[in-house]
């Protein structure tokens, strides 16, 4: 039996969402639809403001109500450490951990030329514009354990090696072909703690 339109339209929108198929997208669309009145208004309300008022940092990329970014604009922070991630995302498991201090830098994307993203593609031009405006003592690249990620953090070592004098790579403890969005606190405790200087 086939769907009425709607349905099918809200099933289709929901199993775009990553990890989540049509089985998946079916059950969440047939929950939605006992929704009451209110409930409904409720998630369009809250999908439509994150929207309206989730935007990019100015200064890190990452995702902010504010600008500059809480942690941008916090003066308790360690600005001569920057931590560079792939994604907007990947900031929220590092500072859930607490075991980081310092400033963060999104690149928006991993270097993949079968994708057709290089480092021109990359938030890489205003990494460089904060090294040469900043005291930045280390560079720590926390880029995915995956084939992208290690092609990007050799590019970033390379680029940055010689005004850099400190540039480490977390540690194991994150499994290769993992994500940071799905690393528990101990892990990534242990990734930070155990972070080594890269290519020496």
């Amino acid at each position: 039996m086939q769907f009425p339109i709607a349905l099918e339209r809200l099933v289709y929108e929901l199993s775009r969402l990553p990890g989540v198929g049509r089985k998946t997208a079916q059950r969440l669309a047939f929950n939605i639809l006992r929704y009451s009145d209110e409930e409904t208004q409720n998630l369009v309300d809250a999908l439509i403001k994150v929207k309206e008022q989730i935007k990019l940092c100015s200064i890190c990329a990452g995702f902010t109500d504010l600008d500059p970014c809480r942690i941008c604009g916090d003066v308790n922070r360690e600005p001569d450490k920057i931590c560079i991630v792939e994604h907007p995302n990947n900031i929220f498991p590092i500072e859930k951990s607490g075991v980081f201090k310092g400033m963060y830098h999104v690149l928006k994307g991993a270097i993949s030329p079968l994708d057709g993203i290089g480092p021109e593609q990359l938030n890489i031009k205003k990494l460089r514009e904060r090294i040469e405006n900043g005291e930045i003592r280390e560079l720590i690249i926390a880029t995915n354990p995956t084939v992208k990620g290690e092609a990007t953090a050799l590019f970033l070592h390379q680029e940055f090696s010689r005004k850099i004098s400190i540039i480490t790579r977390l540690a194991c403890g994150i499994p290769a072909g993992g994500d940071l969005e799905y690393v528990d606190d101990v892990t990534m405790t242990e990734a930070f703690f155990g972070r080594n200087k890269i290519f020496s």
